[in-house]
């Protein structure tokens, strides 16, 4: 009955955005890379203070980088991560006292031991929700002429959906498979996928974005 009622409620949104002029596709790019964000053990272990359980997207996103490495598209992980004195967390860590857990030197920044990067599949350390703030992504993005950016990873009403909003402001497409990202309570992570694919993205069936890496 709660699914339901929540479900009618976005669906109510849904049209209003519709009629709005609100929530068009902006389509896939050419040069795709793909974004694996914070599936790092300190929140996808259910066992840890903040974990939870993220077994589907994580499966789903193993899916998807196996096709990604398929076709040689660009790959980067990303995992959040401070200093042992948290000099680097700003307010951040004073907003969410959960996130002095990850600690470089800490098993809770590692990635999830299902992921395994390749040699040229960079980790990048990040500091705050978006990929994009305080990183190289950018231009490293640019040097690869990328125009698309497939984001997977948790949290969906944090760090994806940040990362899709300033992905869009500078000038990328972002696209996020649905399957293939995780929060921790539904209502948040339904919430902010509608919203993400009103205002800044395109939340797409994974089959829809496989069908589109073997496009190319």
């Amino acid at each position: 009955m709660k699914e339901n009622t929540l479900e009618r409620a976005l669906q109510a949104i849904r049209e209003y955005y519709q009629d709005q002029g609100m929530a068009n596709e902006l389509g896939f790019g050419q040069r795709p890379a793909l974004l694996i964000v914070d599936f790092q053990q300190g929140i996808t272990d259910p066992g840890r203070p903040g974990g939870c359980n993220l077994d589907d997207p994580i499966e789903n996103t193993l899916v998807l980088l196996n096709k990604a490495r398929e076709k040689k598209i660009p790959i980067f992980f990303f995992t959040l991560s401070y200093h042992p004195t948290l000099f680097d967390g700003g307010m951040l860590v004073k907003k969410v006292p959960l996130l002095s857990n990850f600690k470089y030197g800490t098993d809770n920044v590692n990635l999830d031991p299902r992921l395994k990067p390749e040699a040229d599949e960079p980790i990048i350390i990040k500091k705050y929700a978006s990929c994009f703030h305080e990183t190289l992504l950018s231009t490293l993005l640019t040097l690869k002429q990328v125009d698309t950016l497939i984001i997977t990873g948790c949290i969906t009403s944090g760090c994806i959906r940040a990362t899709a909003n300033d992905g869009l402001q500078n000038g990328f497409r972002p696209i996020i498979p649905r399957e293939c990202v995780g929060d921790r309570a539904q209502i948040p992570h339904e919430v902010n996928l509608m919203d993400i694919h009103a205002r800044c993205g395109d939340v797409l069936p994974l089959e829809r974005v496989i069908d589109y890496l073997d496009s190319l």
